[in-house]
């Protein structure tokens, strides 16, 4: 029996109440990209516009009985021409969120931050895992677990940037970030440690805004009041963090899946940075998170139209 998670639910609803985002979905060719597109549809979150080749997407929907016929479809060659199409889709006006089907993660990614074509702005493109973990008061963000992979300090800046104003959208408040390292001390001989400091620097002088920072924070200093307090950590942060920022990819991935497979949380995914957010879902994930990635997309979409300075748009 799948678990509940009751943030979830609380984001899906305020989604459903936002109104539903048209989002394009590039080359769902296989049943668990399709149900996926499906459940978000049928739960009112989203309006899809498949983006494919149309006789495979029809097979797949034949063999696995699912009714998309009142899905529109536009038909492309391969992949590679889907990920294009769903790109221009956004430039069109005809969509206002992206969403991975069956391609790789690299092949969508590529086109949306392709030079000419793609969908960068000033901001650094960075993904941000909301999750709901059993036990905790409200929910975690997690970055960046899927696209930075050792990142800068110049890049860091924007991935916790973009995690602040995610946190926005979901009404965190206050939003408390934790810049995560193995210790909670500065060392020259740990480049994550001095990063860190860095970027709490860079908020008390305005170069960051929306957050309180903290860091570098060990993982038990970030999230547990007992631990903060044993090491004599006094912050608004320290213990009590909503916002982890992983050192880089590795840390933050394993962190997250750790957390999915290990202590029952469930992880919903999203790029951001983008002019619109990008829906990245695993086929790992259960039926509720991928609804709670399209829930996240749908209040950043409408937090962009709505004219906020929101997530680099």
């Amino acid at each position: 029996m799948e678990a509940t998670h009751p943030h979830y639910d609380k984001l899906i609803a305020a989604a459903r109440h936002a109104g539903p985002a048209t989002v394009a979905v590039a080359h769902p060719c296989d049943r668990n990209a399709l149900e996926g597109v499906l459940d978000a549809a049928n739960m009112g979150l989203i309006k899809p516009i498949l983006v494919g080749p149309q006789d495979r997407i029809r097979q797949v929907a034949d063999e696995a009985r699912l009714d998309i016929s009142a899905l529109p479809i536009i038909d492309t060659e391969h992949s590679h021409a889907s990920a294009a199409r769903a790109v221009q889709l956004v430039h069109e006006g005809a969509a206002t969120a992206l969403m991975k089907g069956s391609l790789h993660t690299d092949e969508l990614m590529g086109a949306v931050v392709a030079t000419a074509t793609g969908l960068r702005t000033a901001r650094r493109l960075s993904h941000c895992f909301v999750m709901d973990v059993p036990g905790r008061a409200e929910p975690l963000i997690i970055t960046d677990a899927a696209v930075n992979i050792i990142p800068t300090l110049v890049e860091k800046v924007d991935i916790v940037q973009n995690a602040i104003d995610l946190a926005h959208v979901l009404r965190f408040d206050p939003v408390k970030v934790a810049i995560l390292a193995a210790v909670e001390t500065v060392s020259a001989k740990m480049p994550s440690t001095i990063d860190a400091a860095a970027l709490c620097k860079m908020a008390d002088r305005g170069q960051i805004t929306g957050g309180l920072l903290d860091g570098p924070l060990a993982m038990d200093n970030a999230i547990s009041p007992e631990a903060a307090s044993i090491k004599h950590l006094v912050s608004p942060v320290a213990g009590r963090a909503n916002v982890l920022v992983a050192p880089d990819l590795e840390a933050g991935n394993m962190l997250a899946k750790s957390l999915t497979f290990m202590a029952g949380a469930s992880a919903a995914g999203i790029v951001l940075g983008a002019r619109v957010p990008v829906i990245l879902t695993s086929r790992a994930d259960t039926v509720q998170a991928r609804l709670a990635s399209c829930a996240v997309a749908v209040l950043v979409a409408h937090s962009k139209l709505s004219g906020a300075r929101i997530l680099g748009g």
